[in-house]
C-alpha cells in the first residue's frame, strides 16, 4: 500500500455514491482522484466526507495545479465537468451547502472551465511527465501498467533520434525542465503544508495522511508522495524511470547549462523593453538545419570537447555532457539537439570567462550582454573600437551606434585598433588623433580578447575590427532566447505579420534592419502604394495614449526604406501623422501647403519637438547639479521654444496647450508640467496647468507618463 492509496480524500466513497445516485453513472477515477487530492492538499474542508470545493480553490486547482500535474485522456478530460458537478452535489447532499451556495458553486465551475481548457492546451504548461504521458496515450500504452510504460520508454530511447516526437512549436527542453521542477516543488510544498495541518490543526474528518510524519522523515516521505501522485496522474513508474535509466529523455535544468544563459537573456530583454513579448529583429542569416552539424564540428572548442578534453577543459566538458549524453548528440543528434548542445557550450564558456576574470578585466563580466547586443542588431556586424569607445567615455554619433560595419575578407589574427582616420569615420568624430587612438587601444584590445574567447565556440567571429554572430551563433542565440521566453521570430514569421504588428516592432530596431523589414513587407505585398498606405494607416491607428509610438523614429525608418511620395501625400490629411508625412515630403521638396495638415496632426509633431527641448533642459539641470553648480531656474530653452511655436499657432498658447494635451497625452504631460512650473508668463503657467490635468485624465488607468523620445 502506498501513501497515495491511503490519503483520506473520500475518493472510493465518492465514486460509489456517484455511480448509485439517481441519474448518475460511473465517474473516471483518475480525474476524480486528481481533483479531490489537490483540493485536500490545498486545505479544503473535508467534513462532507470529501474535500469541499470553493470558487477560489476551484480556480487554483483548475488553472494552476491540474495544467502542470495531470495529463488526461480525451475521455477523462471530457468527463471532468461531470466530476466537478458531482462533487458539488455530494457536498450539497451532506448538508454542507445550502441551495444558494450550491448554485453559486456550480456557476463557478462553468465559469472556470473555459480557462481550464485554455491553460491545459497551452504548451508552456507542459512538463516531462505530462509530455511522456501524452505520447504514451497516443501510442495506446496502458499508463497504469509500469512494465508497459517502461517497455515503451526503452524502445523510444533506443529508436532513431530523428523519429522522436518534436516538442510543440516554441517549446524547448529547457522549458519542460524548468516547468517540471516548478511543478514538483508546488506538489511537495502543498504536501508539506498538509502534513503540518494534520499535526497543528487536525480536521474533524481525520488526518489527510495515514500517520504523522516525523521531522526527520518528512522530506523523504513527501518527495515519495509527490512522485506517487505524479505517476498516478500521468503514467505509472514514470517518475522513477525518468530519474533513473531514462534520465536523458527528461533532463533537468542542471543538465542544460544554457538555461542560465536563457534567464540572463530574459533579464537583459526586460531591462531594455520591460516586456518579454517585444520581438527582437530576426537575424539576416540562419543556417539550414542540415548545416548545423558541420558548423558545430568545425568550431575549435566543441571539437576539442568531443575528442576528449584535457585537464584544463575537463570541467567544461562534463558540464556540457562529454563524455555522456552529449557524445551521442555529437554523432547522432538532430539539428535541434546539436543547436542545444552548441548553446550549452556557449553558456558554459560565458560562465568560465566570468569565473576567470581578474580585477582588471574590463569586459569579462559582460560576455552575456555582448551576445544580447549582437543579436539585437539583427545579426549585423559591429566594430570593436566603436563598442570600446563607450568605456573610454567617447560619444559616438547616434546615427552610427547601430550602423552595420563592413567585414573585410581577411585580416591578421592579432587585433589592431583602427587608424585615427578610420576611427573618425566609425565614430562620426572628426579630428581623432593618434593620442586619442592610444587612449582607446587598451579598451579595444580587452574587448577583442573576450570576443576571441567566445569565437572558439563557433558562435562569434572577429575579422579585424569587425565582429558579430556567425550563422551558427544566430541559430544558437535564437534558441537561447526562445528558452528564455523572449520573442525571437525568424524572417518568415515577421513577413507574415500584419501592418500593426510590423510598425510596433520595428520602431526600436536598428534603422538598417527596420528599413529592410519594411521594404520586404511591402515587396511581399506587391510593393504598391496601397501596401505602403497600409503601413501608414497602421501607424496612425496604433499611436494611442495607451501605446504611443516613436513616430519620428518610424518615419525615419520609412524614409530609409524608400517609401514613395504618393502614400505620404495621401497621409498629409491624417489627423495623427499628417505633419510627419508633410515634413518628409518637405525634405523631398514635394510638400503641399501646410494648411492641408490637420491641426491635431501638427500638435502631435509639436509635442515631439517640444519634448526634445524639455529633455535637453533636464539634462542641463542634472549636469549642473552634478557639478555642484546652481542650476538655472526653470526650463528656459523649452519656454523659448514654446513661445516661438505658440506665436505661429492659430489662437496662440490658449489654443495650443489644450491641443497638445489632446493630441498626445503621455508625451505632452512632462512638457505641460514643466511649462506650468517655470514659464515666465503667469498666464501660460495657468493654461499649462489646466492642460496638464486634461492630459492626465486622458491617460489609461494603468499608465504612467513615460519620459519618451518621440
Amino acid at each position: 500500500m502506498t501513501l497515495v492509496t491511503v490519503l483520506n480524500t473520500g475518493l472510493d466513497d465518492f465514486l460509489a455514491w456517484a455511480e448509485t445516485r439517481q441519474g448518475g453513472g460511473a465517474l473516471p477515477a483518475r480525474p476524480a482522484d486528481a481533483v479531490l487530492t489537490l483540493l485536500a492538499l490545498r486545505g479544503a474542508d473535508r467534513r462532507a466526507g470529501v474535500p469541499e470545493p470553493t470558487p477560489q480553490l476551484l480556480h487554483r486547482v483548475l488553472h494552476e495545479d491540474l495544467p502542470v500535474l495531470f495529463e488526461p485522456t480525451e475521455e477523462e478530460r471530457a468527463a471532468l465537468p461531470g466530476v466537478l458537478t458531482a462533487l458539488a452535489d455530494r457536498v450539497r447532499a451532506a448538508n454542507r451547502l445550502n441551495a444558494k451556495r450550491h448554485a453559486r458553486l456550480l456557476d463557478a465551475v462553468q465559469e472556470a472551465l473555459p480557462e481550464f481548457d485554455r491553460v491545459m492546451d497551452a504548451p508552456f504548461h507542459l512538463t516531462w511527465p505530462r509530455w511522456y504521458a501524452r505520447l504514451l496515450h497516443a501510442a495506446g500504452v496502458d499508463t497504469a501498467d509500469p512494465e508497459a510504460v517502461r517497455a515503451w520508454l526503452d524502445a523510444y530511447a533506443r529508436g532513431p533520434r530523428a523519429a522522436r516526437a518534436p516538442l510543440p512549436a516554441g517549446i524547448t527542453r529547457a522549458h519542460l525542465a524548468g516547468r517540471t521542477l516548478a511543478a514538483r516543488a508546488v506538489l511537495t510544498e502543498a504536501a508539506l503544508e498538509a502534513a503540518a495541518r494534520d499535526t497543528e490543526a487536525p480536521s474533524p474528518a481525520g488526518p489527510l495522511l495515514p500517520e504523522p510524519l516525523t521531522e526527520a522523515a518528512r522530506p523523504d516521505e513527501v518527495e515519495r508522495l509527490a512522485a506517487e501522485l505524479s505517476d498516478r496522474w500521468t503514467a505509472a513508474g514514470l517518475s522513477e524511470a525518468l530519474a533513473g535509466p531514462y534520465a536523458d529523455l527528461a533532463p533537468g535544468p542542471e543538465s542544460l547549462p544554457h538555461s542560465d544563459l536563457a534567464d540572463r537573456m530574459l533579464d537583459e530583454h526586460l531591462d531594455y523593453y520591460g516586456y518579454s513579448g517585444y520581438p527582437l529583429p530576426p537575424p539576416l542569416t540562419l543556417p539550414d538545419p542540415d548545416e548545423i552539424r558541420g558548423l558545430l564540428h568545425a568550431a575549435p572548442l566543441p571539437a576539442a570537447l568531443a575528442e576528449g578534453a584535457d585537464d584544463d577543459l575537463r570541467e567544461l566538458a562534463e558540464r556540457c555532457g562529454f563524455p555522456g549524453p552529449a557524445t551521442t548528440v555529437w554523432t547522432e543528434g538532430t539539428p535541434q539537439e546539436l543547436t542545444e548542445l552548441a548553446a550549452d557550450i556557449l553558456a558554459v564558456t560565458v560562465e568560465r570567462v566570468a569565473a576567470e576574470a581578474g580585477p582588471d578585466d574590463e569586459y569579462a563580466l559582460d560576455a552575456a550582454h555582448l551576445l544580447y547586443t549582437l543579436y539585437e542588431r539583427g545579426g549585423t556586424a559591429d566594430s570593436v573600437a566603436r563598442k570600446a569607445s563607450d568605456v573610454a567615455g567617447w560619444q559616438v554619433v547616434p546615427e552610427l551606434e547601430d550602423a552595420p560595419v563592413r567585414v573585410p575578407d581577411t585580416a591578421p589574427d592579432a587585433y589592431e585598433t583602427p587608424s585615427p582616420e578610420d576611427l573618425s569615420e566609425l565614430l562620426g568624430l572628426p579630428g581623432v588623433t593618434e593620442t586619442d587612438r592610444e587612449r582607446l587601444d587598451s579598451h579595444a584590445h580587452a574587448l577583442a580578447a573576450l570576443i576571441d574567447r567566445l569565437a572558439e565556440t563557433g558562435c562569434v567571429f572577429r575579422t579585424g575590427d569587425a565582429y558579430g554572430l556567425t550563422p551558427l551563433g544566430n541559430a544558437v542565440m535564437r534558441h537561447v532566447f526562445t528558452a528564455g521566453d523572449v520573442a525571437a521570430p525568424d524572417r518568415e514569421t515577421v513577413a507574415g505579420w500584419d501592418a500593426a504588428e510590423t510598425v510596433v516592432a520595428v520602431q526600436f530596431w536598428p534603422p538598417a534592419i527596420a528599413a529592410e523589414t519594411l521594404t520586404r513587407w511591402t515587396a511581399d505585398r506587391g510593393g504598391t502604394d496601397e501596401a505602403w498606405e497600409e503601413l501608414l494607416n497602421a501607424v496612425s491607428a496604433t499611436h494611442t495614449a495607451a501605446a504611443p509610438l516613436l513616430l519620428s523614429t518610424l518615419f525615419g525608418h520609412l524614409d530609409l526604406a524608400g517609401i514613395p511620395s504618393g502614400p505620404l501625400r495621401t497621409a498629409v490629411g491624417d489627423p495623427v501623422i499628417g505633419a510627419y508625412a508633410h515634413r518628409l515630403l518637405e525634405a523631398r521638396k514635394e510638400a503641399p501647403p501646410v494648411e492641408e495638415v490637420p491641426l491635431s496632426a501638427r500638435a502631435v509633431l509639436l509635442v515631439s519637438e517640444l519634448h526634445r527641448f524639455w529633455m535637453e533642459d533636464m539634462r542641463a539641470s542634472l549636469a549642473a547639479a552634478a557639478g555642484e553648480e546652481e542650476p538655472e531656474p526653470g526650463a528656459a530653452t523649452l519656454a523659448e521654444a514654446f513661445d516661438t511655436v505658440a506665436a505661429a499657432w492659430p489662437g496662440g498658447a490658449a489654443s495650443l496647450l489644450p491641443a497638445m494635451a489632446a493630441a498626445d497625452p503621455p508625451g505632452s504631460l512632462p512638457v505641460l508640467r514643466a511649462l506650468r512650473d517655470v514659464h515666465p508668463d503667469g498666464r501660460v503657467r495657468d493654461l499649462a496647468g489646466h492642460a496638464a490635468k486634461a492630459a492626465e485624465r486622458r491617460l489609461p488607468a494603468h499608465s504612467t507618463p513615460a519620459d519618451r523620445h518621440h
